[in-house]
């Protein structure tokens, strides 16, 4: 499951977090709440928040910007992901108008709205967020930061809750550097053990406060809660990110076991964890030449490092910590002490308004790069450019790591782990070869018998029988469909924030069940968990599609290509695009769709279907009765009757429309 590993952080705090604007004056015309539920203020104590929910988010990511312009198209597309490039201008013209109206009563030109950007004044504002983080706040402030960040906002558009899961972790890692920096230079031993617990409360996997918190306990005599604090710091490892304590930990713990008093027992080692991923480092970004932010390089591997965490089959080891590590002991060794499987570095240059950012990824078992990718963006907005380079890399080394991985499995001995089990499983899915295809439903049986609360094998499970069923090689169809969808159920019960689980069991209930309305629902959700997850944009756009909404669709679709343009899996996930194409009457796109995914993998039934009704209504004889022919060889019982049948499209003008289609190209 992904995740960050703050391990091995030692006692540095690390940089700080980049980009924070300050947080305003401490006489501001507004006071803006956004730990817990949202606030708005006046100098005078009158209360100007919004009535509507997304001028409340549109104000709180300014907020969250405070002093910085924000580009309006951003704000769109945060706001209304959803909804066309028209819509979202609109829409965003609404909202706006009414954050001016509620901010009247704070007085003028608080807001500046410029023609390509928006601004929250820095002179006129506080923050609370911001604010807790200021060098002059009390370290008691930190405290305030348990609570959650605009809980009242969730649920409001997926772009917009990732961005405030983004925005949490931010403020998180922050709150944890600024404690981690009070605890290093606390004085007397009181305020040492206060710093330290607080540090552990803000974020439990520093080891930092646990080492403090050790040696806090031995100096005042009680080696037992001493040995307490280093069995709760190995627990909390080995059961929450699948690691054990670093070096200086360990030498803590022997220390204290070698001092005066009764002999202390040795601790019973724990189980050896799981692998179920990938472990991944990303170090911070060399800046090359003259004129580029001396933070942009730590800022951009923490962007990435958080993102890649929400892939729930990859270990993300913390940037802080390795950076840390690397610098004391070289990047070899560190990548040595964190166990890392993969490590991404790279650099950053400038080039007049351009930053060109360069990332590497090389895989420490065998010498050489497995990935490099280079992108070139405005560099005015600091903070998209994080957002976009962090968003593009996971979509894209993702299915490069999953191959790596399933390559390594192959070379391991047959009876492995349920880990190389599933990745056996996975590319056989795809290859579409019958018996092979076949024979990995034994290789995911035998992975969930290993490990039965294992989330990502149930769901590729649940996958697979979904292309059982689309291929027409299921014996039982209305079994496997059963099957599909307790399997999909079972894998988002067992980890309810894997993208992956979520996005599969809304194609489960889409393709499978024709419940499209909940199948959006479903892939919503995955997209807020993970905005940067091909499979969800693809399901997602599907399910558009089968609901009617065809326009919507084909934003989701360009959405998974600007992501990932060249996806190992662009055979079936292009495919779902001849669906809208064909609805809207664009019959020689989808045609071109289908005549590109076939070739691809001539195997796959999937797309034979729209661009054989595409060819229908474009009165290509001679090709649909070549594409006819190929696809009864895959499916020898396809009727027409069997397409409408099978077909989540709801809209009774659109499944006459693919009807037709699939008779003038003379399907029986």
């Amino acid at each position: 499951m992904g995740r960050i590993e703050r391990i091995g952080a030692g006692r540095d705090a690390g940089p700080p977090l980049p980009s924070w604007p300050a947080p305003g004056p401490a006489s501001p015309r507004l006071r803006l709440g956004l730990i817990g539920p949202m606030e708005a203020w006046t100098l005078s104590s009158q209360a100007v928040l919004p009535r509507s929910r997304k001028a409340r988010a549109l104000l709180a990511v300014l907020g969250m910007a405070l002093g910085q312009p924000v580009p309006r198209q951003r704000l769109a597309e945060l706001l209304w992901s959803r909804r066309g490039e028209e819509q979202q201008r609109g829409s965003l013209r609404q909202a706006l108008h009414d954050l001016q109206a509620a901010l009247s009563p704070a007085g003028p030109r608080l807001l500046q709205a410029g023609r390509d950007a928006l601004t929250l004044e820095r002179e006129d504002v506080w923050v609370d967020a911001l604010a807790l983080l200021a060098p002059d706040a009390t370290p008691a402030a930190l405290d305030l930061l348990s609570n959650t960040v605009l809980p009242d906002l969730e649920g409001l558009d997926p772009a917009f809750d990732a961005w405030l899961t983004q925005q949490r972790g931010r403020l998180q890692e922050a709150a944890a550097n600024r404690a981690a920096a009070l605890l290093a230079t606390a004085g007397p031993q009181e305020a040492a053990l206060e710093a330290a617990q607080r540090l552990l409360r803000i974020d439990s996997s520093r080891e930092q406060g646990w080492q403090a918190l050790i040696r806090l306990r031995l100096a005042q005599g009680d080696r037992g809660a001493a040995l307490a604090a280093y069995e709760a710091c190995r627990n909390l490892l080995a059961s929450r990110y699948n690691a054990t304590p670093s070096a200086e930990t360990e030498a803590l713990a022997q220390a204290l076991r070698a001092t005066a008093g009764p002999p202390l027992a040795q601790p019973a080692p724990p189980p050896p964890p799981r692998q179920r991923g990938a472990r991944l480092g990303v170090v911070p970004l060399r800046l090359l030449g003259e004129g580029v932010a001396p933070h942009l390089g730590f800022g951009l591997a923490e962007e990435i490092g958080a993102a890649l965490s929400r892939l729930r089959w990859i270990f993300v080891a913390d940037s802080t910590s390795l950076a840390s590590l690397a610098e004391r002991e070289g990047v070899e060794a560190a990548t040595r002490a964190l166990r890392l499987d993969y490590l991404l570095s790279g650099t950053v240059q400038r080039g007049g308004e351009t930053l060109r950012v360069t990332l590497r990824l090389a895989d420490q078992r065998e010498p050489g790069l497995v990935w490099s990718q280079r992108f070139d963006r405005p560099a005015g907005d600091l903070l998209a450019l994080q957002d976009e380079v962090a968003a593009a890399v996971v979509a894209r080394i993702d299915p490069e790591i999953l191959l790596i991985e399933a390559h390594h499995a192959g070379a391991r001995p047959s009876q492995g782990s349920a880990y190389d089990l599933l990745l056996r499983a996975i590319p056989a899915i795809h290859g579409l070869d019958r018996e092979t295809f076949l024979g990995a439903r034994r290789w995911l049986e035998e992975a969930i018998r290993l490990e039965p609360d294992y989330a990502q094998a149930h769901a590729w499970h649940a996958y697979w029988h979904l292309f059982l069923v689309g291929q027409g090689w299921a014996a039982d169809e209305a079994a496997s469909t059963r099957e599909a969808e307790r399997l999909a159920r079972r894998a988002s019960g067992l980890d309810p924030l894997d993208a992956q689980a979520l996005t599969i069991q809304g194609h489960v209930r889409a393709f499978l069940h024709h419940q499209v309305e909940e199948a959006a629902e479903l892939h919503a959700r995955a997209l807020a968990r993970n905005p940067n997850l091909a499979m969800a944009w693809v399901f997602s756009g599907m399910a558009e599609s089968y609901r009617g909404r065809h326009e919507v669709a084909l934003a989701q679709f360009d959405r998974y290509l600007a992501l990932s343009p060249c996806h190992p899996h662009a055979f079936f996930f292009d495919a779902g695009r001849g669906i809208p194409l064909l609805m809207l009457g664009r019959h020689a796109e989808a045609a071109a769709v289908g005549r590109a995914c076939t070739a691809l993998r001539p195997e796959f039934s999937y797309p034979y279907k729209t661009y054989l009704s595409a060819l229908g209504h474009l009165g290509e004889a001679r090709e649909a009765a070549e594409l006819r022919e190929r696809l009864l060889a895959i499916e020898p019982d396809f009727t027409v009757a069997k397409a409408l049948r099978r077909t989540p499209v709801r809209g009774a003008a659109d499944r006459q429309h693919y009807a037709e289609g699939l008779c003038r190209a003379g399907l029986r």
